[in-house]
């Protein structure tokens, strides 16, 4: 007699799974080999790793659908790679590479693709919160069935533009989801010093909006809160505010060497709620997944990013005139030294 299949939850498929599993294994994977690259000096700019926060990425933008759009933060990289991200894309932005999303201007995952569901972000804290709400009131206002997510960190939840732009999406009812990333710190401030508040998701009730609190190193529960909230959203009931409980297990960049931490508090994170860790157990325990399935997706991510890496070190640097694309509208682009012609 053989045994029943197992029962996969929250109505996903088993390829549904293996994907989550792939996208938390490509994003650290490919800010594994951003690293090596920073260490190297290939990297402009800085470097804001996700590790430990995989989980929160990848699970709540796999609840969207395709005409969704999302508003990632420096640690969301995964979320873009749901969306359509390629690596070699994220490696030729971080390396300033001429052929990047930007031409070389701007930093690391500052990019955004109105056609693949990602809005380029702006780095002031809870500054997407109302742009965000903009759009999804966009949204509502055209009959559209599309629903809009923003990431905050937890400090962002002191700014006055997550108070407003909550405020404004909760009074006209956008199809909004606010995702709070609570990982412990801002920047190197732990979180009892910046809020009085016992859970993130109790401020919800000042703005009128549900709120739920999840654990965000568990990817399937992590899918599952957002995938009530964006249902709610798109049957026309507003926003949702969902904090994930998570952890970053390095600097907010790789130049902080988080000496805020106390002691050991990394490593137990690590040894016992690592989200990968976590959802490679649940696969090859009650999902009956096959751990070789998982070295494979381990060694097409290696292959992919290795691929990707070469490709990006090909791509040549910006030209000097790129930096007038995109801002001058008519022309695109000007003579050299054109501003030279003026004084004569």
């Amino acid at each position: 007699m053989t045994s029943a299949a197992p029962a996969f939850p929250h109505g996903l498929t088993r390829a549904q799974l293996l994907q989550l599993y792939w996208y938390m294994r490509l994003t650290r994977t490919l800010e594994e080999r951003l690293v090596a690259l920073y260490r190297q000096t290939k990297v402009v700019g800085g470097l804001f790793r996700s590790l430990g926060q995989e989980a929160d990425a990848v699970g709540s933008a796999f609840a969207l659908a395709p005409d969704d759009l999302l508003s990632p933060l420096i640690r969301n990289l995964g979320s873009m790679l749901v969306k359509g991200a390629r690596p070699v894309e994220i490696l030729r932005q971080y390396m300033a590479r001429g052929d990047s999303l930007t031409r070389g201007r701007e930093l690391n995952i500052h990019i955004g693709d109105l056609d693949r569901g990602f809005i380029g972000q702006i780095s002031h804290l809870g500054d997407m919160v109302p742009v965000m709400a903009g759009v999804t009131l966009a949204f509502r206002l055209r009959n559209e069935p599309r629903v809009g997510l923003v990431y905050v960190g937890d400090g962002a939840t002191s700014t006055g533009a997550f108070h407003e732009g909550i405020n404004f999406a909760a009074v006209q009812r956008c199809p909004l989801v606010v995702i709070v990333e609570n990982n412990g710190y801002a920047y190197s401030t732990p979180t009892p010093r910046q809020t009085a508040a016992a859970s993130f998701a109790d401020k919800g009730a000042g703005y009128g909006v549900p709120a739920m609190r999840a654990d965000g190193n568990d990817v399937l529960e992590v899918y599952r809160v957002t995938r009530e909230a964006v249902d709610r959203a798109r049957r026309g009931d507003g926003v949702t505010l969902i904090e994930l409980v998570t952890y970053r297990r390095k600097g907010h960049a790789e130049h902080d060497d988080q000496s805020y931490v106390p002691p050991g508090e990394i490593e137990r994170w690590a040894a016992t709620n690592d989200p990968l860790d976590r959802y490679v157990a649940r696969l090859t325990g009650e999902l009956a997944v096959d751990r070789a399935e998982l070295q494979a997706l381990d060694e097409r991510a290696r292959d992919e990013v290795d691929r990707a890496t070469d490709e990006a070190e090909r791509s040549p640097p910006p030209e000097p005139q790129d930096g007038l694309v995109g801002v001058y509208a008519d022309p695109p682009a000007a003579p050299a030294l054109w501003y030279r012609e003026l004084s004569r």
